[in-house]
Formats: structure tokens, C-alpha cells, sequence
């Protein structure tokens, strides 16, 4: 049975850095390529960032670049997501997931960015 739990978020003023983390199981994690994605408040949900599988690669949703930094652990399964400088339109949930193939969504965390 295939799990996604993320953790890390919270409320964080304008300018402040959150990490997030992803506990993955139930698939053979260090096979695929993950990603990060957020759904705002009455919006759909965006893909923030992803990585292949080996970490060399990522790439980046154009309004996180220079801000957000994706990484993992293959031997840990966790995926993370280091956010700095976050800003009031980056409040959403974010999930982790399998890239190119999505696996049952987690709960989320939630970040929350207000003065």
C-alpha cells in the first residue's frame, strides 16, 4: 500500500523559510522521479518542483526558482523542500508525489504565509 506523508508546514511570516518533508512507502521510491506540488485555496493543484530519481536533475515551477530548492533520500524515501524568502500568494497545500505516475494523494501540509 502506497503512503505519502508530509510534514514541515505551518505559519510563516512574508520573507520566512519552511522545509517540508515526504516520507514515502509501499514503492520502489528510488526508481522515480518525485515531485512537490501545492493547491491553493479554490485553485487546482501546480507542480512546484521535481527531481529524477538519481537527484541530479530538477526543475522548477517558474514562480519558486532561486527560492525553492527540491532534494531527497533514496535511502530514507524522503523527498524535501527547502522554501525561502515565501511570500503570501505561495500560502497552499503541498503534496508529494511520483512524477510522471501519481500515486493516491496524502494529506498535505499546509503553509499558511501572512504578517
Amino acid at each position: 500500500q502506497v503512503q505519502l506523508v508530509e510534514s514541515g508546514g505551518g505559519l510563516v511570516q512574508p520573507g520566512g523559510s519552511l522545509r517540508l518533508s515526504c516520507v514515502a512507502s509501499g514503492f520502489s521510491f528510488s526508481t522515480h522521479a518525485m515531485a512537490w506540488y501545492r493547491q491553493g485555496p479554490g485553485e487546482e493543484r501546480e507542480l512546484v518542483a521535481s527531481m529524477v530519481p538519481t537527484g541530479g536533475i530538477t526543475t522548477y515551477a517558474d514562480f519558486v526558482k532561486g527560492r525553492f530548492t527540491i532534494g531527497r533520500d533514496n535511502a530514507k524515501n524522503i523527498v524535501y523542500l527547502q522554501m525561502n524568502n515565501l511570500q503570501p500568494e505561495d500560502t497552499a497545500t503541498y503534496y508529494c508525489n511520483a512524477r510522471w505516475y501519481h500515486y493516491d494523494w496524502g494529506q498535505g501540509t499546509r503553509v499558511t504565509v501572512s504578517s
